[in-house]
């Protein structure tokens, strides 16, 4: 999408030299600049550089090697010294009915945003050997998660505040820690279980904002959750492939994946709609219910 990005407080973000270096540290492969953009603590040059990643790809300035073993040498993800990271249930209540309870729940779908950036980074230079669509993307992922992202955090200053200014927590990333070591168990796991899980949150959360006559906000949901089944199906896409190239039958394996990884079980209601848009199956679906 080419849309403006939000421009936040200079001051509060501005990366340091050594940071700045690694940002735009010269590389022309899209894997390790993904590995340079995820390992960048500041949020406009995370955010600006995942946009400008994928126009260099798009103009035809990048290459891609998907053989290359790539190692992490700065701490990943890079994270802004705010917002403060706590237990879940330390995070404030998102009462609707005043704008700081509005705020607090932008803040923290802000944040999903955030996390959702460094996921698709993490699926592009962790994973070699995968086909070079799979790279392709998950760059498209990167850079819409960065335009809603900047779509929440501006909106978020309309109400009189930015993003760090509110807790968050980090169990977003802790299945992405545990399976670094098999795409496979990413695919099901990550797109296919906790972006699906907004797939099924966003239209309650969305009437939620419109009953607040935040129409804005409302409409910037609208807008993610377009984007979002198209995320999911991406996580499907490359989930089937990988089980047709593993002969493995995959709602079985689903199954497996989640009980060994310990994934949050799937409560409903489900938005059945949007997970059919996602290419879930009928079956897929029956045992989701089930």
């Amino acid at each position: 999408m080419n849309s403006p990005m939000s421009t936040a407080n200079p001051s509060a973000i501005a990366p340091d030299r050594a940071n700045t270096e690694l940002i735009h540290a010269k590389t022309d492969d899209v894997r390790q600049a993904a590995l340079n953009l995820l390992a960048e603590s500041h949020i406009t040059a995370k955010v600006d550089g995942v946009l400008k990643l994928r126009q260099a790809w798009l103009e035809g300035r990048l290459n891609l090697d998907v053989s290359a073993t790539i190692a992490a040498d700065q701490p990943i993800p890079g994270r802004p010294e705010k917002p403060e990271l706590v237990p879940p249930l330390q995070v404030k209540r998102r009462a609707m009915n005043t704008v700081e309870g509005r705020a607090v729940l932008i803040h923290a779908l802000a944040h999903i945003e955030f996390n959702a950036i460094n996921l698709a980074l993490d699926a592009i230079w962790r994973f070699a050997d995968m086909p070079p669509d799979y790279y392709v993307d998950w760059l498209q992922v990167a850079q819409e998660e960065a335009y809603h992202f900047s779509l929440l955090a501006d909106h978020l200053r309309v109400l009189g505040y930015q993003y760090g200014d509110f807790p968050a927590h980090h169990s977003l990333w802790e299945l992405a820690e545990k399976t670094q070591q098999d795409v496979l168990a990413r695919m099901a796991l990550v797109p296919r279980t906790m972006e699906a899980r907004g797939l099924d949150a966003t239209p309650a959360v969305r009437a939620k904002l419109a009953q607040a006559k935040d129409i804005a906000a409302a409409e910037i949901l609208d807008i993610i959750l377009r984007d979002e089944i198209g995320h999911v199906m991406i996580g499907n896409r490359w989930f089937a492939y990988l089980c047709e190239l593993r002969k493995l039958e995959p709602v079985a394996t689903y199954a497996a994946l989640a009980q060994q990884y310990r994934a949050p079980q799937m409560r409903g209601p489900f938005n059945l709609e949007a997970r059919r848009a996602a290419g879930f199956s009928e079956a897929e679906l029956t045992a989701l219910q089930a």
